[in-house]
């Protein structure tokens, strides 16, 4: 059935016409993570107290790239997309004190561009960003720069219903650095629920990054600062209407890293260049890999959490990471 759908899939791309559809199951094993630095049994890291995290790993071989999550408000059940272009839905699954254990019911299945097409590859469909709200799925891409609209329900089989001017010139996109991450600003913040982009290495005169309000009453173009090498790689507004974003480093000289920025909402405006405050960095002496995807959430009790997943590139050298934190004010 598998071989079938890919069949199918490829002879309709051929033919011009829209692909059909089919959604393979991806058998997830997992392994718990139960400290963050490696060798310590801290928990308390700035104001985010680990939780745990899992080691993923599946026969599936699509699974992998996970590019952005999001948790639904049930606290359960996950959607994702895939740099391959895919999207990726499943459900969390907990032990007895709530720690992260498992994911569940995990399907993967073609993304269709606004002309019903799905295509093999990074060329057109390579997804690097989720955002949900009511009534839309966003996703952002590179490459074929744009962020696509989804109808929230049934986004995994629709075709994209539309599109978002991006407002940031197309020739200071960077082909593999540009549209990382898209996110949905509070109803009732002062962006009154606008979509936000952030862009990875996309950089300014003075070497900031691009990121643009796409509408409402603040729309209009900003950038954010870039430090210590640091990448834009997915992001998320908290309630109060401050953006989590999650950064990456990755050169040589350093290894690999990753950083949590809360930028206030009060940076985020139109000209503004916003620099936040860092709440967490961290290297390979910690449970990390190439950590690409990040939600916020509120818990049963009312506290916020923060989910991570990693993209392992389909590389036997990386590992399909999921971490998850306590935010503490």
């Amino acid at each position: 059935m598998i071989a079938l759908s890919r069949v199918a899939m490829l002879a309709a791309c051929l033919a011009g016409l829209p692909s059909a559809v089919f959604a393979e199951s991806a058998p997830i094993e997992s392994r718990v993570i139960n400290t963050f630095k490696i060798g310590s049994d801290e928990t308390r890291f700035g104001p985010l107290e680990f939780i745990g995290g899992l080691e993923m790993v599946s026969s599936n071989r699509i699974f992998g790239s996970w590019s952005s999550i999001k948790v639904d408000p049930d606290r359960k059940h996950v959607a994702g997309v895939l740099d391959t272009g895919h999207w990726l839905t499943g459900s969390l699954v907990r032990d007895a004190q709530g720690r992260l254990s498992g994911l569940a019911d995990v399907d993967i299945t073609p993304m269709q561009d606004r002309t019903g097409r799905s295509f093999e590859g990074k060329g057109r469909m390579d997804a690097e960003g989720l955002a949900l709200d009511k009534d839309r799925a966003l996703v952002s891409f590179e490459g074929n720069h744009r962020v696509d609209i989804y109808p929230r329900q049934g986004f995994a089989t629709s075709a994209a219903v539309g599109t978002l001017p991006i407002l940031i010139p197309r020739d200071e996109l960077r082909g593999n650095r540009s549209l990382e991450t898209v996110a949905i600003a509070p109803a009732d913040s002062a962006l009154k629920g606008a979509a936000v982009i952030v862009s990875e290495e996309s950089l300014d005169d003075d070497g900031n990054v691009y990121a643009a309000i796409l509408e409402g009453p603040l729309k209009g173009r900003f950038t954010v600062s870039r430090t210590d090498d640091f990448d834009p790689t997915d992001a998320a507004f908290l309630p109060d209407g401050d953006l989590l974003l999650l950064e990456r480093r990755f050169n040589m000289a350093n290894g690999i890293g990753m950083r949590i920025r809360r930028i206030a909402a009060a940076e985020i405006r139109p000209g503004a260049v916003a620099t936040g405050k860092v709440l967490m960095t961290a290297d390979f002496g910690y449970q990390i890999d190439n950590m690409e995807g990040l939600d916020a959430f509120q818990a049963e009790d009312g506290s916020t959490h923060i989910i991570l997943v990693s993209d392992d590139n389909h590389s036997i050298l990386q590992r399909n990471m999921m971490l998850e934190f306590r935010l503490l004010d």
